[in-house]
């Protein structure tokens, strides 16, 4: 009984971390889409149930710590993106061709290949573009409600500092706090859980703009790090059966407003470590705890919007903000780690955190196209001078290196 308490305990601390640290991201760019509050909620709910079912299927199948979650990265894509035209009905038919897209590349393998070409750099500075509005939150609330956004920056400092993985939570208690003190009551709102079925449209622009971003980001930024998370830990459960399993749950949850679930890669680490369990074998249990209280926490969802809509919302974006800055980090130094790739890497960056849409399309899709275009005029050039540095007929002397131009 003592053996198995451990990874339980493990899952209940992953679930509350997992929730608490980026739930209201997740509601702030389902309302930044279009949605209304009952839409969100059950967004949020959604996801919640859907990251569950396939961490219990995944956990006891292949008996390794699957960890699952929602796409904090993809919600904030949705708050750089804004509501599409069509509303929040086209966002949903975004959500699908994401989950689509995910089932896709599980599936035929070409896809998935391709999607593993896409340069590192490049995913990894469309993904600070679109974090870094958002990052930005916490210094723009301490500006304008600085009573109470000073608390939370400070609280979520010093937790830090001693137990990172408590330092959001902690912040989002103090904000509570803060809107409880503040704020009017909860008097009249309604608390219960329900999902709300919203009809897709498809829409060139949602679909282009949003559930083409949507998943790239997800497979770049949540689905990769989450298997390069319990490679290092010893765990390699095969891809396709996870990708296609989470597909289905996109599909599954998107007509009720969830936007995709993915493999977990922030908090995978909680449950596929040592301090899950000494005992490799036993770790499945502390990711199948994880989703089943995952989806219990989302049961709470209407009441954590409830919360949203009475807080000033530069305060729910700076607690948004601080659960993204270790993202944030990583991504700008990903995107700047390789010279070569560097120049291409900062023009997706500046298109992408620009936040202006052409053609009904999102900075996040044209950032991507910028950064690529970059990254192929860089490369011919490189060729052309390199094959134009060495004159024709002249060999390299044995033994002695060529020089390469570096003009």
């Amino acid at each position: 009984m003592r053996a198995i308490a451990r990874p339980v305990l493990a899952g209940v601390v992953t679930a509350i971390v997992g929730f608490g640290g980026s739930f209201t991201v997740v509601l702030t760019g389902l309302r930044a889409a279009g949605a209304s509050e009952a839409q969100a909620a059950s967004g949020l709910l959604a996801v919640a149930i859907g990251s569950g079912i396939v961490a219990l299927v995944l956990g006891l199948r292949t008996r390794m710590p699957v960890s699952i979650a929602w796409s904090t990265p993809g919600a904030a894509l949705l708050i750089s993106s804004g509501a599409p035209e069509g509303g929040f009905p086209a966002a949903v038919g975004a959500f699908l061709l994401c989950g689509v897209l995910i089932v896709v590349a599980g599936l035929v393998r070409p896809l998935g290949r391709l999607i593993a070409a896409i340069p590192g750099p490049i995913a990894a500075a469309m993904l600070a573009g679109v974090l870094l509005d958002l990052c930005l939150a916490p210094v723009r609330a301490l500006h304008d409600v600085p009573l109470l956004a000073a608390p939370v920056i400070v609280v979520w400092a010093l937790v830090a500092r001693f137990a990172r993985q408590w330092a959001v939570p902690a912040a989002l208690v103090v904000a509570i706090a803060g809107i409880a003190l503040t704020g009017p009551g909860l008097d009249g709102v309604d608390l219960a859980p329900r999902l709300e079925w919203t009809a897709p449209v498809f829409t060139p622009s949602a679909l282009i703009g949003i559930g083409l971003p949507l998943f790239l980001v997800t497979m770049a930024s949540q689905n990769v790090p989450g298997m390069a998370v319990m490679a290092q830990y010893g765990f390699v459960p095969r891809l396709r059966g996870i990708l296609v399993a989470t597909g289905l749950a996109t599909l599954g949850a998107a007509p009720f407003g969830g936007h995709a679930v993915n493999l977990a890669a922030i908090s995978a680490a909680l449950a596929a470590g040592p301090d899950a369990d000494p005992d490799p074998d036993r770790r499945w249990i502390a990711s199948v705890t994880a989703g089943l209280g995952l989806a219990v926490l989302g049961l709470g969802a209407g009441l954590a919007t409830a919360l949203l809509l009475l807080s000033p919302p530069v305060l729910v974006e700076a607690v948004a903000g601080l659960a993204l800055l270790g993202a944030l980090a990583g991504a700008v130094t990903s995107a700047v780690a390789q010279p070569e790739g560097r120049e291409a890497a900062i023009v997706t960056f500046v298109v992408t955190a620009a936040g202006v849409s052409f053609l009904g399309l999102g900075s996040a899709f044209w950032g991507l196209l910028a950064g690529g275009a970059m990254l192929l005029l860089h490369r011919r050039r490189t060729r052309t001078v390199s094959s134009a540095g060495r004159p024709a007929g002249r060999r390299t002397p044995r033994g002695r290196p060529g020089r390469r131009s570096t003009s």
